[in-house]
């Protein structure tokens, strides 16, 4: 549904309320986003954040590069410590919001305070599921833990010192991550998967089998079909995965240190027990606004907009900004309309793009698919075609025309009519994006900041002669981090261009 013009706090109809102001619940990538984007707008209207993670926010995309040791916590951090005070925002780290009064427009907190708000935006994101297995009625054993957050993230480390044996539980994105990231440390890692094949929900199935031939040669091993039952302990530690077999009975895989990766939920107590309407999170319209009461917006996981509840930082960020806009006054005409996902899987030794309906195989009425497999290397690659536009595509294990797909399937291009330069750089006349020099001005390279080859150009231009530079002027490479080597690419190839050429050179595509 779409809304009916600006409601901004400044700027919009209504205005603020004496005392009252802009309260976040939520500091994880989509409340901490939306109120960068917020203060870049806006330095005047007050703003409260409530985060129940003690710590600053934290890119969780790159968790994975914390368990694997590739880096360190504070790598990960998207704002430094000075940055609220500096923007006069009133961040509560550690204080977790308990409840929201609708009628009196405030916000209950851990510390006895009450809030008052004249717009509430709820960014709770979403929590790892937990299966209810037998006795674990009190919590999870010792050895035993989810991986969703930073603290999570810690205390796998500091169980990877000691542990031999380890099994994730669950064959999805953060469960190849997790297993990647301890196989790294020289864990004997097993991942148990209830499907018929792995990240069934971005591959299809002869992707999944050489994805699961990569692992293998990763030294991570993979049972597919895997119905886990529940897990073994002794001593209030965890020794094993139970698990059922076919015929009856159950076997028991040995592990003392045991991931459960078996998705997540979004977050919605409070806004339940506050009355809003939730479907499979809090529903809202095209800005963003909770159909059940209108001074409460929300994004990110906890939301489901067009029946559509995104998991991807992508369209957590694009609400952020396009909720930012409305709230500040400066774009009341800004509205969230939908987003493509893009999937990347970020893990060492392994590369994967995914986006759109990759299901469809070469008997679908109405598709084209055009598909390379070389499962000896770990490749593979297809693409999913509909009336001339790309409507899907994997590739996995090398991934260097990922860029071109990524526009092509996010701005439904027409294709080109020899197909195989979609799977191979340099072959069939296809725009070859992955490489600096032909990509376009309007080409994007990061897509989870909607950032152009254009835009990189112009803040080298203006100065920032690094991609450290780079980013910290457009947030290029902050998302999945996926786009940094092309940023990389992108900044050394402009460099190069004035080196060679003198200045007035890398003004020309």
């Amino acid at each position: 549904m779409s809304g009916n013009g600006g409601t901004g706090v400044n700027g919009g109809t209504g205005g603020t309320a004496a005392g009252a102001g802009i309260v976040v619940v939520g500091n994880g990538m989509a409340g901490s986003r939306f109120v960068t984007e917020l203060r870049d707008r806006d330095r005047r209207t007050p703003v409260t954040v409530f985060g129940a993670e003690p710590q600053r926010p934290y890119n969780r995309v790159l968790l994975s590069d914390v368990l694997a040791g590739a880096a360190r916590p504070d790598h990960i951090s998207l704002v430094d410590a000075a940055w609220y005070a500096s923007c006069g925002v009133d961040a509560r780290l550690g204080v977790e919001a308990t409840r929201i009064d609708r009628a009196a427009k405030t916000v209950h907190a851990s510390d006895g305070t009450a809030t008052p708000y004249e717009t509430l935006v709820l960014a709770t994101g979403s929590t790892a599921f937990i299966p209810p297995f037998p006795g674990l009625e009190d919590g999870l054993p010792m050895g035993a833990l989810a991986f969703r957050t930073l603290d999570d993230c810690r205390r796998i480390s500091e169980l990877a010192e000691t542990a031999v044996r380890a099994v994730v539980v669950g064959g999805g994105l953060l469960g190849i991550e997790a297993a990647r990231g301890l196989a790294g440390r020289g864990l004997d890692v097993t991942v148990l998967h209830l499907a018929g094949h792995l990240m069934e929900r971005q591959l299809d199935p002869a992707a999944g089998r050489v994805l699961a031939r990569t692992l293998d040669g990763l030294g991570i091993a993979t049972r597919l079909r895997a119905d886990v039952t529940g897990l073994d302990t002794a001593g209030g530690a965890v020794t094993g995965v139970e698990l059922a077999l076919p015929g009856g009975g159950t076997e028991t895989i040995a592990a003392d240190l045991v991931i459960l990766s078996c998705g997540v939920r979004p977050e919605v107590s409070l806004a339940r027990d506050a009355g809003l309407a939730i479907g499979r999170a809090v529903l809202v319209d095209d800005e963003l606004r909770s159909v059940t009461d209108p001074s409460v917006r929300a994004i990110g996981e906890c939301s489901e907009h067009r029946d559509e509840v995104y998991g991807l930082v992508a369209p957590a960020w694009e609400q952020a900004g396009v909720l930012a806009g409305l709230l500040a006054g400066t774009d009341p005409a800004a509205r969230f309309t939908g987003a493509r996902q893009i999937t990347r899987l970020k893990a060492a030794g392994i590369e994967l793009a995914s986006m759109g309906e990759t299901h469809h195989g070469d008997d679908d009425d109405g598709v084209e698919v055009v598909r390379f497999t070389d499962a000896a290397r770990g490749t593979y690659k297809k693409a999913v075609i509909r009336d001339g536009r790309l409507i899907g595509a994997i590739l996995l294990g090398e991934t260097s025309t990922a860029g071109t797909l990524t526009q092509l399937y996010d701005r439904a291009d027409p294709l080109p009519a020899e197909r195989l330069g979609l799977l191979f750089p340099g072959l069939g006349g296809a725009v070859e994006t992955s490489s600096p020099v032909r990509m376009p001005d309007a080409a994007t390279v990061c897509q989870c900041n909607n950032v152009t080859k254009g835009q990189v150009r112009a803040c080298w231009q203006a100065g920032a002669r690094t991609a450290a530079d780079v980013a910290r002027e457009t947030r290029a490479g902050t998302g999945c981090g996926s786009c940094r080597g092309a940023l990389e690419g992108i900044v050394s190839w402009l460099d190069g261009q004035e080196s060679a050429d003198g200045p007035e050179s890398a003004d020309v595509a």
